[in-house]
């Protein structure tokens, strides 16, 4: 776990709560995003997990199947990528999103479904469906930059120039990358590899 990671607040049963989740009370509410905090991230450039700076230069995502085969796809053919379409999931460091993808239920893993439902479904949150299964290989994925904007309900990203794509089947196949990441110095964390 990321040192940055594990100083975050925990939920009941000792859970790092990622700096996106909205808290009722005192229970987190792990599947959904907090608009304010997401905010605050994209404006900042802080971490949507750990909550600290990102350097400039590259920012790391973790994404469902659809996006993880059309990246895929994109390089099988030579294409360049570019994630035209918005997105509400924010960027993070490299070695959190690496975390996130394993520790992540839905995103660790094909047959994981999902616990909740979007309250209010829009093109963006469609397929946020309690029971959806992520299905397909998920994939940590780098980029050089990010953008977004925020609305007023919604902050939306699209990210830019791909630098890195890790397809997982199931997220442990990053376990020995997360450990190097983490043994790597301070300065030369967050670089592709």
């Amino acid at each position: 776990m990321p040192t940055s990671v594990q100083l975050r607040p925990r939920d009941v049963r000792g859970y790092p709560v990622p700096a996106i989740t909205p808290w009722e009370g005192d229970e987190p509410r792990f599947a959904l995003t907090d608009y304010a905090r997401s905010a605050e991230c994209a404006r900042m450039r802080l971490c949507s997990v750990c909550n600290t700076l990102m350097p400039r230069g590259p920012v790391w995502r973790v994404v469902g199947a659809a996006e993880s085969a059309a990246i895929g796809e994109a390089l099988a053919a030579g294409r360049p990528y570019r994630n035209l379409a918005p997105t509400l999931e924010g960027p993070g460091h490299r070695a959190c999103m690496l975390y996130a993808s394993m520790v992540c239920p839905y995103l660790a893993r094909p047959n994981a479904r999902r616990g909740t439902t979007a309250v209010q479904p829009d093109e963006l949150t469609a397929h946020v469906v309690r029971g959806a299964a992520r299905g397909g290989l998920g994939a940590v994925v780098g980029f050089g930059d990010y953008e977004f904007a925020v609305t007023g309900t919604q902050v939306l990203f699209r990210f830019v120039d791909l630098v890195e794509f890790r397809p997982h089947d199931t997220a442990e196949t990053h376990l020995d990358e997360l450990r190097a990441e983490l043994a790597r110095p301070e300065r030369e964390r967050n670089q592709p590899r």
